[in-house]
Order: C-alpha cells, then sequence, then structure tokens
C-alpha cells in the first residue's frame, strides 16, 4: 500500500493498494481511447406503442465529445421542450466514446434531430421516464498512452488479484482474463477532475450553509481552469457583485451564469433563502449530485481509514454490515443489492465470510442520510469518527427539495474480470452501476487524476 497522488487525497482516496510503480502514460489521447457502454436494465414496448400509454420515447445514443448533460440539453433545445423531459439512467464523460440510453417524454422519432459526433438508434417507447441508476453496469476499454512502464502492469495485477481474496487471479470463463479487486472509491469525477469542488457545495449544504454553498460553486479557482475563468472566480469571491460577475464569467459556464442571474435579481443583500434558490436554478440532477457527492466523499474517508487500519476489504469483521448479490444481475456481472442488507456479529461471521469468498455478499460502508444505520464493532467506529470530524449526522440530510437524502450503503470492494492486452497497453473490464472505471486505472497509471481523463 503506498499515499496516493495529492489531488486524490484531497477527496478521501489516501492510499494506493498496489505498491508497485504504476505504469504510468495517460487516457483519453484520442476519445476513442476510452469507451463505455451501458449494460441496459430497461424494457420498453414496440415504437407503434400509444402514445397515451407510453409517452416516453427511448433511444440508444453512442456519443463522441459530448457529456451527458449537453446532449440532453442540445435534444431538448431542438426539440423546443424543458430539458427536465429528457432522462437517462447514469451520466458519462465527455471525453470519450459512450453508448447509453436516453428517453424523452412526448416525442415522436423522427422529431430527434441529426447532432455531429452522435449516433441514435431508437428502441421503443416506455410507460415512465428513465431515472439515474436504470442500469446494472458499463463496460470499458480504455487504451494507455505512451506508458513508461508497461511490463509493471503484471505486478499490479497480482497486487491487486490478492486484495480482492483471489488465490490465483484467474477467471471463469477465460485464461486470458483476470479476477482483480479495488477499494469501491468514488472516482475523481464524481468531485470535478480538473475542479474538485461539488462535495464542498454538498458539505455546506447538509451544514444548512446555503451561502458557503454557492461560493464554493462560484468561486475557488484553481489553476487548471483557463485564466479568464480563474479571474472572474476570484472577483466573485472578493467583491460579491452579482452583475458584474454575470458580465466576467464565461458564457460556457451556464450552471454559474444561472446562479449570477438569480443573485443578481435580489433586492439588497441575498439572505439564506435566496442563496437555496439559486442553487435551485441548476438541473435537478446537479442538486442531488452536491449533496451525493458530499457523502460520496465521506465514503472515501472511510474506505481510507479502513486501508489504514489495515481491515479487510474482501471479508467482514465483527460488527460490519454487508449486502448480498442481486440475483437477477445480467450474466458475468456482480451487482451488489444494498436493500438486502445485514450485520455480522460473532454468530454470522463465518457464514457470511463463506458468502463473500463466494462472491454473494459484500462488506458495506455508509452513504449517510437521514435512514442510514451505522455499523457496530471497529468499522462503526470509523464510520463515527469521520462523520464527527466533518461535523455532519444523519439529520443533518434532512433537506428541502432535491437536496435531502435518506441514504444508503454501499459495498467497500470492486471486483472484475480484468482482460490485459500490451501492445498497445490496453484494459478492458465491466463495472456495476456507480462504480468508476478510474478506480482500476489509478492501480495501474498511479498518475495525476487529470492523466485519467
Amino acid at each position: 500500500m503506498r499515499s496516493g497522488h495529492p489531488t486524490e487525497q484531497a477527496v478521501g482516496m489516501e492510499y494506493y493498494v498496489s505498491d508497485a510503480d504504476g505504469v504510468g502514460g495517460r487516457l483519453r489521447e484520442d476519445d476513442a481511447d476510452f469507451r463505455v457502454r451501458e449494460l441496459e436494465r430497461f424494457d420498453t414496448e414496440p415504437v407503434d406503442a400509444p402514445t397515451d400509454a407510453y409517452p416516453h420515447l427511448v433511444f440508444r445514443a453512442t456519443l463522441r465529445g459530448w457529456d451527458t448533460n449537453d446532449f440532453a440539453a442540445r435534444v431538448s433545445d431542438a426539440l423546443g421542450i424543458s430539458r427536465e423531459r429528457v432522462n437517462w439512467a447514469g451520466t458519462k464523460d465527455k471525453y470519450a466514446v459512450t453508448t447509453q440510453l436516453f428517453s424523452v417524454y412526448g416525442a415522436d422519432p423522427d422529431e430527434l434531430p441529426e447532432i455531429d459526433g452522435v449516433e441514435i438508434e431508437v428502441l421503443g417507447r416506455a410507460g415512465r421516464n428513465l431515472e439515474f441508476g436504470d442500469l446494472a453496469g458499463n463496460e470499458f476499454e480504455l487504451v494507455v498512452t505512451e506508458p513508461e512502464r508497461p511490463d509493471n502492469a503484471a505486478a499490479i495485477t497480482d497486487a491487486l488479484c490478492e486484495f480482492g481474496g483471489l488465490e490465483t487471479g484467474r477467471s471463469d470463463s477465460s485464461e486470458d482474463v483476470t479476477s482483480i479487486g479495488v477499494p469501491n472509491f468514488f472516482g475523481q469525477q464524481r468531485f470535478g477532475s480538473r475542479r474538485p469542488v461539488t462535495h464542498k457545495v454538498g458539505l455546506a449544504i447538509a451544514r444548512d450553509d446555503w451561502e458557503g454553498a454557492v461560493m464554493a460553486y462560484l468561486g475557488e479557482p484553481t489553476d487548471a481552469e483557463p485564466e479568464g475563468t480563474q479571474e472572474a472566480r476570484a472577483f466573485v469571491e472578493e467583491t460579491r457583485d452579482w452583475q458584474a460577475a454575470l458580465e466576467r464569467m464565461p458564457h460556457r459556464l451556464r450552471y454559474e451564469r444561472s446562479m449570477l442571474h438569480a443573485l443578481a435579481e435580489c433586492d439588497g443583500e441575498p439572505g439564506p433563502d435566496q442563496y437555496r434558490e439559486a442553487l435551485e436554478r441548476v438541473p435537478s440532477n446537479l442538486q442531488r449530485l452536491f449533496v451525493h457527492a458530499a457523502q460520496s466523499y465521506a465514503f472515501n474517508l472511510v474506505l481510507s481509514e479502513r486501508l489504514e487500519r489495515g481491515l479487510p476489504f474482501d471479508r467482514p469483521v465483527e460488527g460490519d454490515v454487508v449486502c448480498f448479490s442481486d440475483t437477477d444481475a445480467p450474466d458475468g456481472l456482480v451487482l451488489p443489492d444494498t436493500d438486502r442488507l445485514q450485520r455480522v456479529d460473532a454468530r454470522r461471521i463465518d457464514s457470511v465470510t463463506r458468502h463473500c469468498e463466494r462472491g454473494r455478499a459484500f462488506v458495506t460502508a455508509p452513504l449517510v442520510g437521514t435512514e442510514t444505520e451505522l455499523a457496530d464493532g471497529e468499522q462503526g467506529e470509523i464510520e463515527r469518527a469521520v462523520l464527527a470530524e466533518l461535523g455532519l449526522e444523519p439529520a443533518d440530510f434532512d433537506l428541502p427539495g432535491e437536496f435531502g437524502s435518506t441514504g444508503t450503503r454501499r459495498a467497500i470492494l470492486l471486483r472484475t474480470d480484468l482482460s490485459l492486452d500490451r501492445d498497445p497497453l490496453r484494459l478492458a473490464f465491466a463495472l456495476p452501476k456507480g462504480s468508476y472505471a478510474t478506480v482500476v486505472s489509478r492501480e495501474f497509471l498511479k498518475v495525476d487524476p487529470i492523466d485519467l481523463g
């Protein structure tokens, strides 16, 4: 185990579990070097199904160079409808080739626009819109550009096999595929790859500091941003002159500009309600993401502390809370079902350990919310200490509108079958929904997160 990159440590990923030097290099030299395809889990009716019963048009889109939110906005603009009528199951990165599902309320197939860098395949209709999480997982294919130590990939793979509690690492499905395990961290992009502030916004919201939340989003310039953007954010922090800041904020930063518009419309100095209303100018999915990022940050800190204490990830200790596998998951994908939880006591630990060894159960940590029940034993000590350090407790997530969260738990170990090609160095694997390809690739490259995309 070795210390993580400082940028990753700032969002709670304190360690790598493999000791070998990384292969180096970078991802996403070209969009085609980072491919993601959703493992779909959403039923549709034929496209000619009656629109009164099935008003949502469902299509599969392959996007090259498109952020999911930007693509949804482009579709809604072309159709002349609210962006809230365009929905999807999982958010994907801009610098990639991604294949994912979308639904549009009240649209016909011939109304869908032709967009550069987009291929659309209409699948049918549905009685409800897609919701975040309406997928089983994602398949990834990543090419590492200019690796400095490509031969180190073998030693890293062996270490990840051992960490995952896998004796041989060899997958049952192929001699060319190795089973590995990594901590199920939330990746850097959860918090902002170049400007990791989303969790700071969420933490301020949970602390009922709406002004602090807005300023964390509008201010806090970073060197990774263009100089003009840095100057605009610094101006916001220094002056609180919302109208003048609006004139300086780049037009491409439309969420920042929406907040500034709301603040500029205030009669006098804004109060907590006005700051909250400014945050509510951004799309509802982004409002939820603020609080989710705060939960994710706490989760990462819990995993890092468990690593530091040397507690296992592949099997429980007394006091842990485990979940069981989803029996309806697609073939080849192990999917934790966090609706099926069990607290592990001395009487159950041997039987639950056997379930974990067979991939039928998973140790969990909390994504804290109003209904979160913390673990017992040493894991419970870790969870309570992290929340105390952040000044949080479950009741703090009883928040208005899209900001509230009941919480859940999440598996702490991410196991996958890895296919590793050498020329070029290519990593291919599948992950359950909500898990990040970068938490696998970071172990292999061990570089600045910016070079992970």
